[in-house]
Protein backbone atom coordinates (compact mmCIF):
# COMPACT_ATOMS: atom_id res chain seq x y z
CA UNK A 1 0.00 0.00 0.00
CA UNK A 2 1.90 3.03 -0.89
CA UNK A 3 1.17 6.78 0.89
CA UNK A 4 1.58 10.00 -0.46
CA UNK A 5 4.35 12.02 1.13
CA UNK A 6 3.64 15.60 1.63
CA UNK A 7 5.19 18.42 -0.98
CA UNK A 8 7.29 20.01 1.54
CA UNK A 9 9.15 16.48 1.40
CA UNK A 10 8.98 16.23 -2.23
CA UNK A 11 10.77 19.46 -2.42
CA UNK A 12 13.93 18.64 -1.16
CA UNK A 13 16.98 18.21 -3.04
CA UNK A 14 18.54 14.71 -4.40
CA UNK A 15 20.43 13.02 -1.60
CA UNK A 16 23.92 13.79 -2.70
CA UNK A 17 25.82 11.50 -1.05
CA UNK A 18 23.92 8.30 -1.84
CA UNK A 19 26.10 7.06 -4.10
CA UNK A 20 29.19 8.15 -2.08
CA UNK A 21 27.59 5.89 0.95
CA UNK A 22 27.16 3.20 -1.68
CA UNK A 23 30.89 3.09 -2.35
CA UNK A 24 31.53 3.70 1.39
CA UNK A 25 29.29 0.28 2.39
CA UNK A 26 31.18 -1.84 -0.56
CA UNK A 27 34.97 -0.91 0.49
CA UNK A 28 33.89 -1.69 4.55
CA UNK A 29 31.98 -4.81 3.25
CA UNK A 30 35.34 -6.24 1.56
CA UNK A 31 36.94 -5.40 4.54
CA UNK A 32 39.03 -1.88 3.60
CA UNK A 33 40.09 0.38 6.33
CA UNK A 34 38.11 3.39 5.75
CA UNK A 35 39.12 6.55 7.73
CA UNK A 36 35.95 9.18 7.90
CA UNK A 37 37.09 12.55 7.11
CA UNK A 38 33.68 13.28 6.76
CA UNK A 39 31.33 13.63 9.99
CA UNK A 40 31.54 16.72 11.94
CA UNK A 41 31.09 14.92 15.43
CA UNK A 42 33.78 15.17 17.78
CA UNK A 43 35.28 11.71 18.34
CA UNK A 44 36.72 12.96 22.02
CA UNK A 45 34.82 12.00 25.13
CA UNK A 46 32.95 14.67 27.24
CA UNK A 47 34.76 15.91 30.03
CA UNK A 48 34.34 13.46 33.03
CA UNK A 49 32.87 16.13 35.22
CA UNK A 50 30.31 16.97 32.86
CA UNK A 51 29.24 12.79 32.89
CA UNK A 52 29.57 12.82 37.00
CA UNK A 53 27.47 15.48 37.47
CA UNK A 54 24.75 13.84 34.93
CA UNK A 55 24.84 10.73 37.03
CA UNK A 56 24.15 12.44 40.12
CA UNK A 57 21.34 14.53 38.86
CA UNK A 58 19.44 11.37 36.87
CA UNK A 59 19.36 9.89 40.09
CA UNK A 60 17.54 12.97 41.96
CA UNK A 61 13.94 12.21 41.11
CA UNK A 62 12.38 15.68 40.43
CA UNK A 63 14.54 15.51 37.36
CA UNK A 64 12.64 12.44 36.07
CA UNK A 65 9.56 15.24 35.48
CA UNK A 66 7.78 17.43 32.47
CA UNK A 67 11.35 19.96 32.45
CA UNK A 68 10.58 23.77 31.45
CA UNK A 69 9.85 24.68 28.04
CA UNK A 70 12.11 27.67 28.67
CA UNK A 71 14.47 25.81 30.23
CA UNK A 72 15.64 25.66 33.77
CA UNK A 73 15.95 28.80 35.64
CA UNK A 74 19.60 27.61 36.71
CA UNK A 75 20.56 26.93 33.26
CA UNK A 76 19.89 30.21 31.65
CA UNK A 77 21.34 31.91 34.74
CA UNK A 78 23.98 29.61 33.86
CA UNK A 79 24.43 30.70 30.45
CA UNK A 80 24.29 34.42 31.09
CA UNK A 81 27.22 34.19 33.47
CA UNK A 82 29.09 32.04 30.94
CA UNK A 83 28.61 34.83 28.23
CA UNK A 84 29.49 37.62 30.63
CA UNK A 85 32.61 36.19 31.13
CA UNK A 86 33.75 35.01 27.83
CA UNK A 87 32.00 37.75 25.59
CA UNK A 88 31.51 40.67 28.36
CA UNK A 89 27.50 40.25 27.16
CA UNK A 90 24.83 41.22 29.69
CA UNK A 91 21.89 38.95 29.33
CA UNK A 92 18.66 38.88 31.47
CA UNK A 93 18.58 34.98 31.87
CA UNK A 94 14.62 34.83 31.85
CA UNK A 95 14.15 37.07 28.57
CA UNK A 96 17.10 36.98 26.74
CA UNK A 97 17.93 33.27 27.46
CA UNK A 98 16.22 30.34 25.68
CA UNK A 99 17.24 26.90 26.71
CA UNK A 100 17.18 24.51 23.01
CA UNK A 101 17.35 20.44 22.24
CA UNK A 102 20.16 21.17 20.82
CA UNK A 103 20.75 24.49 18.64
CA UNK A 104 20.14 22.69 15.52
CA UNK A 105 16.09 22.10 17.09
CA UNK A 106 16.02 26.13 17.49
CA UNK A 107 17.39 26.80 14.23
CA UNK A 108 14.92 24.45 12.75
CA UNK A 109 11.87 25.76 14.44
CA UNK A 110 13.13 29.28 14.10
CA UNK A 111 11.24 29.74 10.46
CA UNK A 112 7.89 28.37 11.89
CA UNK A 113 8.02 31.81 14.06
CA UNK A 114 8.36 34.43 11.76
CA UNK A 115 8.22 32.98 7.66
CA UNK A 116 4.88 33.64 6.28
CA UNK A 117 4.13 31.37 3.16
CA UNK A 118 6.53 33.55 0.05
CA UNK A 119 8.31 34.80 2.57
CA UNK A 120 12.20 35.80 1.93
CA UNK A 121 15.19 34.42 4.08
CA UNK A 122 18.62 35.64 3.04
CA UNK A 123 20.82 32.66 3.50
CA UNK A 124 24.46 31.90 3.56
CA UNK A 125 25.43 28.93 0.73
CA UNK A 126 27.46 27.06 0.66
CA UNK A 127 26.24 26.27 4.84
CA UNK A 128 24.84 23.99 7.01
CA UNK A 129 21.55 22.37 4.80
CA UNK A 130 19.38 22.85 7.88
CA UNK A 131 19.25 26.69 7.23
CA UNK A 132 17.23 26.43 3.98
CA UNK A 133 15.10 23.23 4.30
CA UNK A 134 13.31 24.48 7.33
CA UNK A 135 12.66 28.07 5.40
CA UNK A 136 11.16 25.73 2.54
CA UNK A 137 9.05 23.84 5.43
CA UNK A 138 7.42 27.01 6.68
CA UNK A 139 6.61 28.10 3.24
CA UNK A 140 9.47 30.71 2.94
CA UNK A 141 12.48 31.38 0.19
CA UNK A 142 15.92 31.31 0.69
CA UNK A 143 17.70 34.08 -1.19
CA UNK A 144 21.29 32.66 -1.31
CA UNK A 145 24.57 34.66 -0.47
CA UNK A 146 27.35 33.16 -1.87
CA UNK A 147 30.15 32.29 0.35
CA UNK A 148 33.22 32.96 -2.43
CA UNK A 149 37.21 32.72 -1.49
CA UNK A 150 37.78 35.77 -3.10
CA UNK A 151 35.40 37.34 -0.28
CA UNK A 152 37.24 35.52 2.52
CA UNK A 153 33.77 33.27 2.56
CA UNK A 154 31.93 36.82 3.89
CA UNK A 155 28.39 37.07 1.94
CA UNK A 156 28.67 40.41 -0.01
CA UNK A 157 25.41 42.15 1.10
CA UNK A 158 25.63 45.05 -1.79
CA UNK A 159 24.98 42.02 -3.80
CA UNK A 160 21.45 41.65 -2.54
CA UNK A 161 19.00 43.31 -5.08
CA UNK A 162 16.90 46.44 -2.82
CA UNK A 163 13.81 44.26 -3.52
CA UNK A 164 14.78 41.10 -2.06
CA UNK A 165 16.23 43.36 1.37
CA UNK A 166 12.86 44.83 1.49
CA UNK A 167 11.18 41.82 1.83
CA UNK A 168 13.64 39.88 4.08
CA UNK A 169 12.22 38.83 7.27
CA UNK A 170 15.26 37.23 8.66
CA UNK A 171 19.38 36.67 7.48
CA UNK A 172 21.44 33.49 8.76
CA UNK A 173 25.21 34.22 9.73
CA UNK A 174 27.29 31.67 10.69
CA UNK A 175 31.22 32.51 11.92
CA UNK A 176 32.73 30.60 12.72
CA UNK A 177 31.72 29.00 9.63
CA UNK A 178 30.96 25.48 8.85
CA UNK A 179 31.73 24.20 6.70
CA UNK A 180 34.35 26.74 4.97
CA UNK A 181 36.37 27.14 8.27
CA UNK A 182 36.32 31.18 7.94
CA UNK A 183 36.29 33.53 10.46
CA UNK A 184 34.27 36.91 10.65
CA UNK A 185 35.63 39.98 12.40
CA UNK A 186 33.85 43.47 14.01
CA UNK A 187 33.88 45.36 10.54
CA UNK A 188 31.44 42.58 9.11
CA UNK A 189 29.58 42.29 11.90
CA UNK A 190 29.14 46.13 11.99
CA UNK A 191 28.57 45.63 8.24
CA UNK A 192 25.52 43.11 8.86
CA UNK A 193 23.77 45.00 11.81
CA UNK A 194 23.70 47.85 10.01
CA UNK A 195 22.09 46.86 7.09
CA UNK A 196 19.79 45.07 9.30
CA UNK A 197 18.99 48.02 11.28
CA UNK A 198 18.22 49.53 7.34
CA UNK A 199 16.34 47.02 6.35
CA UNK A 200 14.29 45.97 9.71
CA UNK A 201 15.90 42.40 9.69
CA UNK A 202 16.24 40.06 12.15
CA UNK A 203 19.56 38.53 12.54
CA UNK A 204 20.13 35.08 13.43
CA UNK A 205 23.93 33.88 14.24
CA UNK A 206 24.61 30.47 14.26
CA UNK A 207 27.71 30.82 16.73
CA UNK A 208 28.66 26.89 17.19
CA UNK A 209 32.01 26.87 16.52
CA UNK A 210 33.55 30.07 18.48
CA UNK A 211 34.90 27.87 21.34
CA UNK A 212 36.61 25.65 18.90
CA UNK A 213 39.71 28.01 17.39
CA UNK A 214 43.48 27.70 17.15
CA UNK A 215 46.55 29.93 17.74
CA UNK A 216 45.28 32.09 20.29
CA UNK A 217 42.79 33.56 18.51
CA UNK A 218 39.03 34.17 20.29
CA UNK A 219 36.11 34.48 17.65
CA UNK A 220 33.60 37.37 19.42
CA UNK A 221 30.17 37.13 19.76
CA UNK A 222 27.59 38.92 17.79
CA UNK A 223 25.94 40.30 20.77
CA UNK A 224 29.06 42.50 21.45
CA UNK A 225 28.13 45.13 18.78
CA UNK A 226 26.14 47.96 21.01
CA UNK A 227 22.88 47.63 19.89
CA UNK A 228 22.84 44.15 18.51
CA UNK A 229 20.28 42.94 21.14
CA UNK A 230 17.87 44.97 19.33
CA UNK A 231 17.89 43.07 16.30
CA UNK A 232 19.84 40.02 16.59
CA UNK A 233 19.88 36.48 18.74
CA UNK A 234 22.55 33.86 18.81
CA UNK A 235 22.32 30.47 18.74
CA UNK A 236 25.13 28.30 20.81
CA UNK A 237 25.70 25.02 21.34
CA UNK A 238 27.38 23.10 24.01
CA UNK A 239 27.53 19.74 21.62
CA UNK A 240 31.40 20.77 19.94
CA UNK A 241 32.56 22.67 22.78
CA UNK A 242 32.01 20.07 25.47
CA UNK A 243 31.61 17.11 22.88
CA UNK A 244 28.04 16.46 24.28
CA UNK A 245 26.82 16.10 20.60
CA UNK A 246 24.66 13.17 21.65
CA UNK A 247 23.34 15.24 24.93
CA UNK A 248 21.35 17.44 22.95
CA UNK A 249 21.75 20.82 24.63
CA UNK A 250 21.63 24.28 23.57
CA UNK A 251 20.82 27.78 24.03
CA UNK A 252 19.77 30.64 22.08
CA UNK A 253 20.29 34.33 23.50
CA UNK A 254 19.57 38.09 22.55
CA UNK A 255 16.59 39.57 22.05
CA UNK A 256 13.75 39.27 24.24
CA UNK A 257 10.88 39.26 21.60
CA UNK A 258 12.21 37.47 19.11
CA UNK A 259 13.15 34.86 21.44
CA UNK A 260 9.66 34.47 22.50
CA UNK A 261 8.57 33.75 19.64
CA UNK A 262 10.78 31.14 19.00
CA UNK A 263 9.61 29.85 22.00
CA UNK A 264 6.31 30.08 21.78
CA UNK A 265 6.63 27.43 18.75
CA UNK A 266 8.40 24.98 21.01
CA UNK A 267 5.73 25.35 23.78
CA UNK A 268 3.54 23.88 21.14
CA UNK A 269 6.21 21.37 19.76
CA UNK A 270 8.19 19.93 22.34
CA UNK A 271 8.69 19.66 25.78
CA UNK A 272 12.42 21.06 26.88
CA UNK A 273 15.55 19.27 27.59
CA UNK A 274 16.04 16.88 30.06
CA UNK A 275 17.04 18.83 33.55
CA UNK A 276 19.54 16.17 34.63
CA UNK A 277 21.29 17.44 30.92
CA UNK A 278 20.48 20.94 32.17
CA UNK A 279 22.59 20.52 35.27
CA UNK A 280 25.02 18.63 33.99
CA UNK A 281 25.37 21.48 30.86
CA UNK A 282 25.75 23.73 34.07
CA UNK A 283 28.49 21.96 35.49
CA UNK A 284 30.00 22.54 32.04
CA UNK A 285 29.77 26.02 31.84
CA UNK A 286 30.91 27.22 35.12
CA UNK A 287 33.07 24.77 35.59
CA UNK A 288 37.07 25.64 34.96
CA UNK A 289 37.36 25.51 31.35
CA UNK A 290 40.71 23.68 30.81
CA UNK A 291 39.12 21.02 28.72
CA UNK A 292 38.22 23.40 26.25
CA UNK A 293 41.72 24.64 25.86
CA UNK A 294 42.78 20.82 25.91
CA UNK A 295 39.75 19.85 23.31
CA UNK A 296 41.51 23.00 21.09
CA UNK A 297 45.22 21.94 21.50
CA UNK A 298 44.50 18.53 20.01
CA UNK A 299 42.23 19.68 16.89
CA UNK A 300 45.02 22.00 16.47
CA UNK A 301 47.84 19.43 15.79
CA UNK A 302 45.45 17.42 13.94
CA UNK A 303 44.65 20.53 11.69
CA UNK A 304 48.44 21.40 11.29
CA UNK A 305 49.39 17.63 9.91
CA UNK A 306 46.33 17.52 7.80
CA UNK A 307 47.10 20.60 6.35
CA UNK A 308 51.13 20.47 5.94
CA UNK A 309 49.77 17.51 3.91
CA UNK A 310 47.39 18.00 1.39
CA UNK A 311 49.67 21.36 0.78
CA UNK A 312 52.46 18.82 0.13
CA UNK A 313 50.13 16.31 -1.88
CA UNK A 314 49.66 19.50 -4.18
CA UNK A 315 46.36 20.74 -2.90
CA UNK A 316 45.80 24.43 -1.66
CA UNK A 317 43.61 24.69 1.72
CA UNK A 318 43.56 28.11 3.76
CA UNK A 319 44.95 27.70 7.18
CA UNK A 320 41.44 27.79 9.31
CA UNK A 321 41.82 29.45 12.67
CA UNK A 322 38.81 28.12 13.91
CA UNK A 323 35.83 24.73 13.64
CA UNK A 324 37.30 21.55 12.93
CA UNK A 325 37.12 21.67 9.18
CA UNK A 326 39.27 21.87 7.01
CA UNK A 327 37.57 23.65 3.13
CA UNK A 328 40.32 22.00 0.74
CA UNK A 329 39.54 23.40 -2.91
CA UNK A 330 39.63 19.70 -5.74
CA UNK A 331 42.48 19.32 -7.48
CA UNK A 332 42.48 20.68 -11.47
CA UNK A 333 39.99 18.94 -13.70
CA UNK A 334 37.82 17.33 -10.47
CA UNK A 335 34.26 18.21 -9.41
CA UNK A 336 33.20 18.00 -5.91
CA UNK A 337 31.56 15.20 -5.87
CA UNK A 338 34.56 13.42 -8.22
CA UNK A 339 36.94 13.94 -5.89
CA UNK A 340 35.32 12.54 -2.95
CA UNK A 341 35.20 9.71 -5.04
CA UNK A 342 38.64 9.13 -6.01
CA UNK A 343 39.59 9.40 -2.28
CA UNK A 344 36.93 7.01 -1.40
CA UNK A 345 37.68 4.54 -4.12
CA UNK A 346 41.44 4.76 -4.30
CA UNK A 347 42.14 5.80 -0.32
CA UNK A 348 39.38 4.79 1.57
CA UNK A 349 39.17 8.04 2.96
CA UNK A 350 35.53 9.72 3.40
CA UNK A 351 34.92 13.42 2.59
CA UNK A 352 32.23 15.74 2.05
CA UNK A 353 31.52 17.18 -1.11
CA UNK A 354 31.33 21.22 -1.34
CA UNK A 355 28.34 21.07 -3.69
CA UNK A 356 26.40 19.29 -0.80
CA UNK A 357 26.25 22.45 0.90
CA UNK A 358 25.08 24.22 -1.81
CA UNK A 359 26.37 25.53 -5.69
CA UNK A 360 28.80 27.75 -4.45
CA UNK A 361 30.61 24.63 -2.92
CA UNK A 362 31.66 23.31 -6.06
CA UNK A 363 35.23 22.82 -6.29
CA UNK A 364 35.95 21.78 -2.65
CA UNK A 365 35.42 19.38 -0.58
CA UNK A 366 35.17 19.24 3.40
CA UNK A 367 36.97 17.33 6.24
CA UNK A 368 36.13 17.07 9.63
CA UNK A 369 39.20 16.66 12.49
CA UNK A 370 37.27 14.28 13.87
CA UNK A 371 39.84 10.68 14.37
CA UNK A 372 42.95 10.88 16.16
CA UNK A 373 46.45 12.44 15.01
CA UNK A 374 47.55 8.32 13.99
CA UNK A 375 44.78 7.87 11.24
CA UNK A 376 45.32 11.84 9.86
CA UNK A 377 48.92 10.53 9.13
CA UNK A 378 47.60 7.76 7.22
CA UNK A 379 45.26 9.69 5.19
CA UNK A 380 47.75 12.19 4.52
CA UNK A 381 50.34 9.26 3.57
CA UNK A 382 46.99 7.44 1.27
CA UNK A 383 46.53 10.93 -0.23
CA UNK A 384 50.29 11.82 -1.53
CA UNK A 385 50.18 8.21 -2.95
CA UNK A 386 46.90 9.41 -5.38
CA UNK A 387 47.83 10.38 -8.84
CA UNK A 388 45.55 13.58 -9.50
Amino acid sequence: MAFERAERLKQLPPYLFQEIDRLKAELLARGVDVINLGVGDPDLPTPRHIIEKLKEASEDPSTHQYPSYSGMNDFRVSVAGWYKRRFGVELDPLKEVLTLIGSKEGIAHFPLAYINPGDIALVPSPAYPVYHTTIMFAGGESHFMPLLRENHFLPDLSAIPENVARKAVFMIINYPNNPTGATAERDFFLKVLDYARTYHIIVCHDAAYTEMAFDGYRPMSFLELPGAKDVAIEFHSLSKTYNMTGWRLGFAVGNAEILDGLGQIKSNIDSGAFNAIQMAGIAALESDQGCVAEMQGIYQQRRDILIDGLRKAGLAPDLPRATFYVWCPTPPGFTSTEFTSLLLREAGIVTTPGSGFGPPGEGYVRMALTVGKERIEEAVARIRKLSF
